[in-house]
């Protein structure tokens, strides 16, 4: 379930196969305003309880916990981000490049 909604997020949303517990998007200069607006909302809206928006332009990483909002924040891609929806989970974007 988590495999096909990664790779199709807005479509499992759009065909009524259930909202994933996390969504990560990586933007690019085309899509930035549609995952910064319409996409927040929609994933907001259908239950999607965790959203990354990785910006590899400026480097930096939003994530939105939809289930508790102190859990939202802006991080760089050095600082270990922690996974809202999985406590025992954090990851560290540099690492990963």
């Amino acid at each position: 379930e988590i495999a096909s909604c990664l790779v199709g997020s807005e479509m499992c949303i759009e065909t009524g196969h259930g909202a994933p517990d996390w969504v990560i998007e990586v933007v690019s200069p085309a899509t930035q305003s549609k995952d910064y607006g319409i996409k927040l909302f929609k994933y907001r809206m259908s239950g999607v309880r965790e959203y990354w928006i990785i910006n590899p332009m400026k480097g930096i990483v939003n994530v939105y916990d939809f289930e508790n909002e102190s859990g939202t924040g802006l991080y760089s891609f050095d600082d270990e981000i922690p996974v809202c929806i999985y406590p025992d989970l954090s990851i560290v974007i540099s690492e990963l490049l």
